[in-house]
């Protein structure tokens, strides 16, 4: 059976290896194609799997489709640990490397704005959830334009509906791009806001890529 090539994301020259253990999709270890100065992060990923028709019948895979954002993620977070990589959709594939070079010099321009734009910066998710109707709601746009003050981007995104992980009313959820030196004081300063407001809990993920200041994600996508 042949092989695709799945590219998990574009960069710059790594200035550090990654993890000599890491693994992708599918278990295969990541490698670096080097193309005009930018480098597609890529591993072999089976035609059976990966080709459009395949696709489309993984959709109804839940465990499939869990299975390869993990994978997915894995190199993207090994990447951000060495890089400022600008991740692409999972399961973009081409049938070569060819295919990949292609892609590179179509969108070159496009991808080296937008490295430079996120050179050493990350992305920090915050979210915070009433956990009554009394709740006050003020506090959330208070905290948002505190956390604005200490980001170079940011992205808010209409609150989400209640589900049992995160029970509670959402009344905040927004991305920052922060530079990584100033990456600590901004986590204090979300530390130091729990607990403000009786009634509102608020919580930090990240440090991730900046998926939602690249272009090529939705809000769905997260």
């Amino acid at each position: 059976m042949t092989g695709l090539r799945y590219v998990y994301a574009v960069c710059r020259p790594l200035g550090a290896p990654l993890q000599a253990q890491l693994t992708g999709v599918g278990g295969a270890p990541p490698a670096l194609l080097h193309h005009h100065g930018l480098v597609a992060v890529v591993s072999t990923v089976p035609e059976g799997d990966f080709c459009e028709e395949a696709l489309r019948a993984r959709l109804a895979d839940h465990d499939w489709l869990a299975a390869t954002a993990r994978a997915h993620q894995g190199v993207i977070d090994a990447l951000t640990t060495v890089t400022t990589p600008l991740p692409l959709r999972p399961a973009t594939v081409f049938r070569d490397d060819s295919g990949v070079r292609t892609m590179i010099e179509a969108r070159e321009d496009d991808f080296r704005h937008t490295l430079d734009r996120l050179e050493g910066r990350v992305e920090w998710g915050v979210r915070a959830y009433a956990e009554s109707e009394r709740a006050d709601e003020t506090y959330a746009r208070t905290l948002h334009e505190r956390l604005s003050r200490h980001a170079e981007e940011v992205r808010l995104y209409p609150p989400q509906p209640p589900h049992s992980e995160a029970p509670g009313r959402n009344v905040l959820d927004a991305a920052y791009l922060v530079s990584r030196a100033e990456s600590e004081e901004f986590v204090e300063l979300v530390d130091r806001t729990k607990g403000e407001s009786p009634g509102i809990r608020v919580e930090l993920t990240g440090p991730w890529a900046a998926y939602s200041f690249t272009g090529e994600f939705t809000r769905e996508d997260r």
